[in-house]
């Protein structure tokens, strides 16, 4: 790791108990220690995503959407907020060259297209599609459209919605002339799988998505056929434990930045469950699970270097590092715990 590689990590977190917006932590990614230095005020920032050129953070809150500021030293200052016109989001992303935000709403059901100024601050609402229908694929489960993930292709010319509650991924097509979507396909996972989290590898090639209601991971193939038509194939469906059947929930997943390791939040478990990637067909091997030493492992963070992971133990009000040991294949907790109100989403940036 080069001396002149500085990172911080962004932590959002509910604020209607003691919390009071976004944390803003150095990172010493070689001894897997995180050290507060400052905290951006903002109403319930549940979800953030950083801007590909490292200059804007952008973040859920109670009033919509908000756009900050990062200054040299990784610390945040708002620039605005913008209702998207609907309920509170759960999701937020945005596109490389900084033109849209993709919102997604699991509350209402809802995608929501937001464009961007040219200073990174937010503009109006583009576009907004409500979800429609409810799942009745079994005896088992009842629900209406819940859009829990918004991720873009890396391609950029589609967005997949996951629906938890219809047990569907919408694909939709980007114009970016207008910020509006149209309906390219849906990929159908499998019954009752409810998905919930969607990463893509850096290669483009493989796209995986964490199901809460089946605790497993479906991987597919990504590609673009001969007439521009997204294609899907699922090639792996591998359980996040041992043993599938337990009474739990599969939350979020934690990707390496090379994409050699995936990591699984199991809650009502309490763990963290981690695989290795095969980079050439793409399949996920299972190694591990470690107690994530608290309640409700929400967002996991995998450190650069791939010698630690950070996990949010969302109910028991903390966060904790965690040490890789990748031959004997356990990993042990680094240090003390770090107390923070209600964690929820962590994203590790690099400081120019």
């Amino acid at each position: 790791m080069s001396e002149k590689e500085r990172y911080v990590a962004y932590v959002g977190t509910y604020t209607h108990e003691k919390s009071v917006g976004i944390y803003v932590y150095d990172v010493d990614v070689e001894h897997g220690v995180l050290t507060q230095r400052s905290v951006a005020p903002i109403n319930n920032p549940s979800y953030l995503c950083v801007s590909h050129d490292g200059k804007r953070l952008y973040s859920i809150e109670d009033e919509g959407v908000a756009a900050f500021s990062i200054d040299e030293n990784g610390d945040l200052t708002k620039m605005n907020s913008v209702w998207t016109g609907g309920m509170r989001g759960c999701y937020i992303e945005v596109d490389s060259k900084r033109r849209f935000l993709f919102v997604g709403g699991f509350h209402d059901g809802r995608v929501t297209v937001m464009s961007l100024n040219k200073d990174g601050s937010v503009g109006e609402v583009t576009d907004a599609i409500f979800h429609q229908g409810l799942a009745a694929a079994s005896a088992n489960r009842r629900d209406h459209p819940k859009v829990s993930c918004v991720k873009l292709t890396p391609d950029e010319k589609f967005l997949l919605a996951s629906d938890y509650g219809l047990n569907q991924i919408k694909v939709y097509r980007i114009n970016y002339k207008t910020g509006k979507l149209a309906l390219e396909d849906i990929v159908r996972p499998e019954l009752d799988a409810a998905p919930r989290t969607i990463r893509f590898s850096q290669d483009a090639k493989f796209c995986y998505v964490l199901m809460e209601g089946s605790n497993e991971i479906e991987v597919y193939t990504y590609e673009i056929d001969g007439n521009g038509e997204p294609q899907f194939e699922r090639i792996q469906v591998v359980a996040t434990l041992p043993e599938k059947h337990r009474l739990c929930a599969s939350t979020n997943l934690g990707v390496a930045r090379d994409d050699k390791l995936i990591f699984c939040s199991v809650d009502g478990e309490n763990t963290v469950s981690w695989f290795t990637r095969d980079a050439k067909t793409g399949m996920l091997t299972y190694q591990a699970e470690t107690p994530s030493s608290g309640y409700f492992p929400k967002s996991i963070s995998v450190l650069p270097g791939n010698e630690f992971y950070v996990v949010l133990n969302h109910e028991s009000n903390e966060m904790r590092a965690f040490k890789i040991f990748h031959k004997e294949k356990y990993a042990l907790m680094k240090s003390r715990p770090i107390e923070i109100n209600k964690p929820n989403c962590i994203r590790i940036h690099k400081l120019a």
